[in-house]
């Protein structure tokens, strides 16, 4: 069985949840990202709409791995706000995803612990409500043979069930192939053994 992990958790859609503390009002939304230019193009309307909140603190992570990430303040005193946001999101393992917490100040300071402590309830409370699901990291070959070689290619693709992107059917025919990492080498090394075969990798490493 192999070792390799090729799956991560994620959101599905949009939720949102709504926290009060000691007169202030906490706007939680979650989303599904996998870009920073994504998390910008909902940031920028977002302050626009809440534009009478008084803050606008986020975190993401992006990638199977969550290896892009970042954890905004947005004016609260500085490890408050993003960084029990991000925490939430790394105790759960979630990844392609941005929460964003809206703050309305009430009036009535809640100190450094305070702060910290609504703002990961708030989170915890959005991510409680979103439709998490887990998926799998997939690699994708594209591959080009001769159409006398297409018995030995279907015979590949029926032992190891990859998503078959895209087909066409010619003298010279194609795919593109989608196969989750773990059986990725697999499934290579069959269609290496087809005659006349050509194999393009093109998943981003």
């Amino acid at each position: 069985m192999s070792s390799v992990e090729d799956t991560y958790k994620t959101v599905v859609g949009n939720a949102e949840t709504i926290i009060r503390e000691r007169s202030s009002k906490f706007l939680a939304l979650s989303y599904h990202v996998t870009s920073a230019d994504e998390v910008r193009d909902i940031m920028e309307p977002l302050r626009k709409k809440f534009y009478d909140a008084t803050h606008h603190c986020y975190a993401y992570r992006i990638g199977p791995k969550g290896e892009e990430w970042r954890a905004n303040d947005d004016g609260e005193p500085s490890g408050t706000a993003g960084k029990p946001i991000l925490g939430q999101l790394l105790s759960r393992d979630i990844t392609d995803c941005l929460v964003v917490v809206v703050r309305w100040f009430g009036g009535t300071k809640l100190g450094v612990a305070g702060l910290i402590e609504t703002y990961r309830e708030a989170t915890a409370a959005v991510l409680d409500v979103s439709r998490v699901e887990e998926r799998t990291v997939d690699r994708v070959l594209h591959i080009r043979y001769p159409f006398e070689s297409m018995n030995g290619v279907m015979k590949a693709v029926k032992a190891m069930e990859p998503k078959i992107l895209e087909q066409t059917f010619d003298n010279m025919c194609a795919a593109r192939l989608a196969i989750r990492l773990s059986k990725a080498d697999e499934l290579l090394a069959r269609l290496e053994k087809v005659e006349g075969i050509s194999i393009e990798d093109e998943t981003e490493v």
